[in-house]
């Protein structure tokens, strides 16, 4: 009888932890979204025709450092806080900007990276240096992101035209639908490096300082751990180990 009921303690035990483990959403794998195209934060290889980047190595390494397992879930962007707060995703890492209506809906991880706004023209282009110089004039840039949102209260362009990813963008400036684009300044800065080259250049100052934050549904538990994790890869190097491989500069 002492034996069974020793028994019975520990499998009591047993049960009561992974019932906690599971309430707290680290018991399975979690579902983790990302953008489809956005480099240098994640991107197709075209070489592994694997999803990587600076948000997809970073997410990498916190998820190890809590000690969970995930699927990355590449998707058009503006469908990432729509998943969050309908609980189909259990995390997204986007580059997605801490915005005070996005708060309201979904729950933040602490900064992982500070960027703004760049507007990017042809080189040959004299009369835009500044976003005042974009009214009457077409601007591409990114669905449901800040940049549509401070195109239409701050510039008084004849049509912004909004596309589901970054190529798409980038294309329309470059064949002439389109004589500016706007967007996030990591991902202007790695079009000019790795694309663009001489054929366009970025003009006017850095609009609208920002930062990124990982984002999860409403309560979710992995918050604080994230916030927990990335202090700890900071603290250790690892945080500035990618941030210099990705963006060959000392994390700011």
């Amino acid at each position: 009888m002492k034996k069974m009921t020793s028994l019975a303690i520990k499998l009591t035990v047993a049960l009561l932890i992974t019932f906690c483990l599971a309430g707290n959403g680290f018991a399975k794998n979690i579902t983790v979204a990302t953008d489809t195209n956005f480099p240098p934060f994640e991107f197709k290889d075209p070489k592994t025709g694997k999803h990587t980047g600076f948000d997809v190595e970073l997410w990498d390494a916190i998820a190890k450092e809590i000690g969970i397992t995930y699927d990355l879930q590449p998707m058009d962007f503006n469908g990432i806080i729509p998943g969050l707060q309908s609980g189909q995703l259990d995390a997204g890492i986007a580059g997605i900007t801490i915005k005070p209506e996005r708060a309201q809906v979904v729950d933040f991880s602490d900064p992982y990276y500070n960027a703004g706004l760049l507007i990017l023209v042809k080189a040959e282009t004299k009369d835009i240096t500044k976003v005042e110089d974009l009214a009457g004039k077409i601007v591409a840039t990114k669905l449901g992101t800040t940049s549509e949102d401070f195109l239409k209260k701050n510039a008084k362009a004849k049509e912004v035209k909004l596309y589901p990813n970054n190529d798409a963008m980038f294309m329309e400036l470059m064949m002439g639908g389109a004589d500016a684009v706007m967007f996030d300044s990591p991902v202007i800065a790695n079009y000019v490096r790795e694309v663009g080259k001489e054929k366009v250049m970025v003009v006017g100052p850095l609009y609208m300082g920002q930062s990124y934050g990982i984002g999860f549904p409403k309560g979710s538990e992995l918050t604080g751990k994230v916030n927990a994790a990335l202090k700890t890869l900071k603290d250790k190097g690892v945080y500035r180990d990618l941030y210099m491989k990705w963006f060959n500069t000392e994390p700011k």
